[in-house]
């Protein structure tokens, strides 16, 4: 099977390591559409398709479904960072997602369970083994390695930028995830209407807990580019 993996970043800073490799060998194609701008090359001598979706689950999920039937890839990895959930998870550490779930669905008041999606069999996406064991591998070989750890995750999203600690412990009760976004679980939701693999790549960047903010504002950029190294990686072990 021939590859091609769509790359997805909610933010200028996930994806400008990736597009910035791609511009380098000089045969990077931008195009628009649907509002979007889609970057098409090659990175570690797989074809890729990079683009921004913008921040949220809806932007997400259209995104990835374009990169599904427009450009035809094979493959999507979500890209960025994301609060700590889990115990033991530190600022640029990282998750690889073992599944994916909406922590702020509640229908709780017709007989669902938290988080589960009405009328749907499926609540909790389970991320493509491969692509988490390329993952793995991936994170293995690269320098940060020596001073920080991945684990393996729910990832949990949801249209909230998680800073309170009562919140972060609500989430942690409903679908106990190792970190939280506001992305991955459409992306994933999309892959797994169309039955394409998916895996997603998260850096810590803050604790999604009490005075947050300032933390992620800090270690954005970084935790950003941390993630967007082992995406470099992967392709190496796809």
């Amino acid at each position: 099977m021939n590859k091609k993996i769509g790359i997805i970043g909610a933010m200028d800073v996930e994806i400008n390591t990736l597009c910035s490799l791609m511009e380098s060998s000089g045969k990077m194609v931008s195009e628009k559409a649907g509002g979007l701008l889609f970057n098409e090359g090659v990175i570690s001598g797989i074809p890729a398709v990079v683009v921004k979706s913008g921040v949220g689950k809806v932007n997400a999920a259209l995104c990835a479904q374009r990169l599904i039937l427009q450009y035809g890839v094979t493959h999507i990895i979500n890209t960025g960072i994301a609060g700590a959930v889990a115990h033991g998870l530190g600022i640029f550490d990282m998750v690889v997602s073992t599944d994916a779930v909406y922590h702020d669905m509640d229908a709780t008041g017709f007989g669902y369970k938290p988080a589960q999606i009405p009328q749907m069999d499926v609540s909790a996406f389970p991320a493509d083994s491969e692509m988490i064991e390329a993952a793995e591998k991936a994170f293995a070989s690269t320098p940060a390695e020596k001073n920080h750890k991945m684990i393996k995750g729910r990832v949990a999203s949801g249209d909230q930028f998680i800073s309170d600690h009562t919140v972060k412990q609500h989430i942690l009760e409903i679908c106990c995830p190792a970190c939280v976004e506001m992305e991955g679980s459409a992306v994933a939701h999309a892959c797994w209407m169309n039955n394409t693999p998916y895996v997603i790549l998260r850096c810590i960047s803050d604790m999604a807990d009490d005075g947050h903010e300032q933390t992620y504002s800090f270690n954005e950029k970084d935790a950003a580019e941390e993630s967007a190294s082992v995406v470099i990686e992967m392709l190496k072990y796809l």
